[in-house]
């Protein structure tokens, strides 16, 4: 039903809609003499708000920005934002439109229209779009920095040529719409809407804000007020397309089969029919622990880790991650790291180039390897009650309160992935649990588009994207196997270059403004630092 209101909305109202020619002026307001007059109006034309507020593939492949992922193919936009070859000319993948604000604000200004609709349930519809509207401007301003601030749309393409606001103004306008619906959004709606804005979706995003602007007493409180979640019970089940509606999840993409599906072609293996466009990189693999919660660095100092056969006795996110050599993945043996295979680095365009595959998401390929994973109806997380949890971590790190309630949000993370519970002997100061909880939001969300933010707002993009990017070291896959039936390896021959990584602080930090959105509107100069 949710799934379906959807597709009508884009295909029946905003099909023609696109990025205006001063990409803030709407061209496809609806007229209030012959819409907006009843429920289902308000319904279709909220929808067509939800329809362009978020994409699950977009999330995926955003990790390619960071050093968690690289990207393929340099059509697909990501390859230049992990690589720092970006240029208003060439901008890499952009977030710069205001197609989803604009719609948002339509809806704002002719809601109350609607009269045969009661006033409460339109104060709800409202706070559904603002928060739409609220959401799209934390990822511009991230992105961005200085951005128009638009409420209400333009009557002319004059009008619209407006300047950027500062952040401050755009913050502040963050700030105070999460603020305001979270008074006014329900905790849960009926089974057939489910997908949509809730107080806990609005909750989470004005701590995530919190969190990247380092606002810490806020991020904290924002985090303990979100209530009625829980983790899901197991790590890999979390994942399960038949489990996406489980009590971690504050907000998804939603997606389904024929009608919205997803197409998971871009992040499988060549050997089974994807395009490796989206792969994971060496940095990330070696970031999983040892299933004793040790780093592979502490284990291979006491004898426990063979970097040859770096795959035994690891942190179980690892395998549910990544498709690394020597795994079972889709009836196949991954055999990545074998010249003459299928999924060798240089045998196709559509090898990966680390060695390694996401596998995060992809799981169903375990259960049938002949799932049409080109026509998926998973939906894509993103909020969910983990980024809670490592929220009260973080946040009491920060504020140096080093107390039961910051290792109970660490341990429940870490003991429902099936890791010990932290060493709060080794792990007693703000310096170490800093480096530790890190490195648990990097395995814990990897694939899920925040690895790029963490490491622009800690400032450390600069110590890990700058540099050769290296796949994995090449060799044999063994006969013998591990109880978890995945076959030991022999990875002992070099590595091979994928690219060399560079980025430059602060203009690294955010993206360039389009050039052609600057030539439709140069009230938008300058372009933002070193660009």
């Amino acid at each position: 039903m949710k799934k379906l209101i959807y597709l009508l909305a884009i295909v029946f109202i905003f099909s023609a809609c696109s990025e205006s020619f001063l990409e803030t002026a709407p061209d496809d307001a609806l007229s209030p003499s012959t819409f907006w007059k009843s429920k289902k109006d308000l319904d279709l034309a909220l929808t067509g708000c939800y329809s362009g507020f978020e994409d699950g593939g977009t999330l995926m492949y955003r990790d390619c920005g960071s050093d968690n992922g690289y990207n393929n193919f340099p059509w697909e936009g990501w390859t230049a934002v992990g690589n720092g070859n970006l240029s208003p000319a060439d901008p890499g993948a952009s977030y710069y439109g205001f197609g989803t604000i604009n719609r948002c604000n339509e809806f704002l200004l002719n809601a109350d229209n609607a009269t045969t609709v009661p006033e409460g349930d339109r104060a709800i519809y409202k706070a559904q779009a603002r928060f739409i509207r609220a959401y799209k401007y934390y990822s511009l301003t991230t992105n961005y920095g200085d951005v128009p601030l638009i409420t209400e749309n333009f009557a002319t393409p004059e009008d619209a040529k407006v300047p950027r606001d500062s952040q401050e103004v755009i913050r502040k306008f963050i700030e105070d719409e999460l603020t305001a619906v979270i008074a006014i959004l329900p905790a849960s709606y009926s089974g057939a809407e489910y997908g949509k804005a809730t107080k806990g979706a609005a909750q989470a995003l004005l701590m995530r804000y919190y969190l990247y602007f380092k606002d810490y007493p806020k991020a904290l409180a924002t985090a303990n007020s979100i209530s009625g979640y829980s983790l899901n019970p197991t790590f890999t089940g979390l994942f399960d397309p038949a489990n996406e509606q489980n009590s971690e999840i504050i907000l998804s993409v939603q997606q389904t089969a024929d009608l919205s599906a997803i197409d998971f072609t871009p992040f499988l293996p060549n050997g089974i029919g994807g395009w490796s466009s989206v792969v994971p990189t060496q940095s990330l693999v070696d970031a999983f622990e040892m299933a004793n919660g040790k780093t592979i660095q502490e284990a291979e100092s006491a004898g426990e880790y063979d970097p040859a056969n770096p795959f035994v006795n690891r942190d179980p996110r690892l395998r549910a991650t990544v498709v690394y050599p020597g795994q079972v993945f889709g009836d196949k043996i991954y055999r990545s790291v074998e010249v003459g295979s299928n999924d060798y680095y240089n045998k196709a365009d559509n090898a990966s180039k680390t060695g390694y595959n996401f596998k995060k998401y992809t799981s169903f390929m375990e259960l049938d390897s002949g799932a049409p994973y080109w026509n998926m109806g998973s939906d894509i997380f993103i909020f969910r009650y983990a980024e809670v949890l490592l929220t009260i971590a973080e946040a009491k790190i920060e504020l140096a309160q080093i107390d039961a309630a910051l290792y109970t949000a660490l341990n429940t993370v870490r003991l429902r992935a099936g890791m010990p519970a932290v060493d709060q002997a080794k792990y007693a100061d703000q310096s170490s649990l800093r480096k530790l909880l890190r490195n648990e939001r990097r395995v814990e969300f990897a694939m899920e588009g925040l690895r790029r933010d963490d490491i622009i707002r800690w400032n450390i993009a600069t110590d890990v994207l700058n540099g050769n990017l290296m796949g994995a070291k090449r060799g044999t896959v063994l006969a013998t196997t591990q109880p978890n039936g995945d076959y030991n390896v022999s990875m002992t021959l070099p590595a091979n270059l994928i690219e060399s990584r560079s980025f430059v602080a602060p203009k690294n930090n955010l993206l360039p403004i389009p050039q052609n959105a600057i030539d439709k509107n140069p009230k938008l100069s300058p372009n933002n630092q070193g660009y």
